[in-house]
């Protein structure tokens, strides 16, 4: 399984993620995805990358409100196309434990067995899906897969940005990642089944993660990244023992990221936030407002 990182202006973010895989899958083949990052720290990540990967750089600017991300995943599958499995991820998040050979067999067997099936989704589940998001396991697959249950959200039931796919069969199904999560959720849906969630994953967003596209911060962002003690908090990374543990727990245990992981030094408060002005509905209003008047006006 080859990964694919795709990463803007976070060097930390980017070197954390790329060494992740480094230690948990040595003989990976990694590439990058650049969208034209421009600080110079970054810039000196890439080129350190550069030297054991491959790094590929976008021919135009992205200027969607994810930049270039969805335009990347494409010539992504485009490049590797020839390849039987690629995982996406992106630089804020990492590989938190050893993926065994026998995982990696597992997902190849899911994938030629089932051809309904266009998207994996790797990582850990929010503490929230305790409550919020109920998943659901099926049949004789409980203890290695979960589906999400569709209530009506934007996306998440048959798609996700950080996946594990078949190049070959997106390709063949006329795939073309549109500029949303959510509209590539309804083209998944069109396309293929529910995506099924590891049950035993071995990735994650990492917590507590400034936000960064947008180029300007409205004054109510910096206000909740300030509150919510955003930062770079990595994860640690399993033994082998651990991992093996893990494989190994009974069914009906959710692989929630606050109850199995733990970041290596300090640690943003928990439940865990990914996103900065979550949980602060006053301040999601107020950004709005600024973003808005941004835009009308041009500052």
């Amino acid at each position: 399984m080859i990964f694919c990182i795709f990463s803007f202006n976070r060097g930390p973010f980017l070197r954390n993620c790329v060494r992740s895989i480094e230690q948990c899958r040595p003989d990976a083949r990694i590439l990058v995805f650049d969208d034209d990052s421009s600080d110079e720290e970054t810039l000196t990540v890439l080129k350190e990358i550069e030297k054991a990967h491959r790094v590929v750089t976008p021919d135009k600017a992205g200027s969607t409100k994810h930049g270039g991300l969805y335009d990347n995943m494409q010539s992504a599958i485009e490049i590797l196309r020839d390849e039987p499995l690629v995982c996406f991820l992106q630089d804020d998040t990492q590989v938190v434990r050893p993926i065994l050979d026998r995982e990696i067999d597992s997902l190849r067997r899911l994938f030629a067995e089932t051809p309904t099936l266009g998207f994996v989704q790797p990582c850990f589940l929010r503490a929230s899906a305790k409550h919020r998001r109920p998943f659901r396991s099926t049949g004789d697959q409980s203890t290695e897969l979960l589906y999400r249950e569709n209530r009506g959200q934007s996306a998440g039931v048959h798609y996700s940005d950080l996946l594990i796919t078949s190049p070959a069969r997106l390709l063949k199904s006329g795939w073309q990642f549109q500029s949303s999560e959510p509209d590539n959720d309804r083209q998944a849906s069109r396309l293929f089944g529910p995506m099924p969630y590891l049950y035993s994953p071995f990735a994650m967003w990492l917590p507590g993660v400034p936000a960064y596209r947008g180029k300007k911060k409205t004054w109510a962002l910096k206000l909740a990244e300030k509150r919510g003690d955003c930062g770079f908090y990595p994860f640690e990374i399993w033994s082998q023992e651990a991992s093996e543990a893990f494989l190994a727990r009974p069914p009906q245990q959710l692989p929630i990221a606050e109850d199995y992981l733990s970041c290596a030094g300090a640690a943003p408060r928990k439940p865990w936030k990914y996103t900065p002005l979550s949980g602060h509905r006053w301040l999601k209003k107020l950004n709005s407002i600024e973003v808005y008047l941004y835009r009308l006006f041009g500052k």
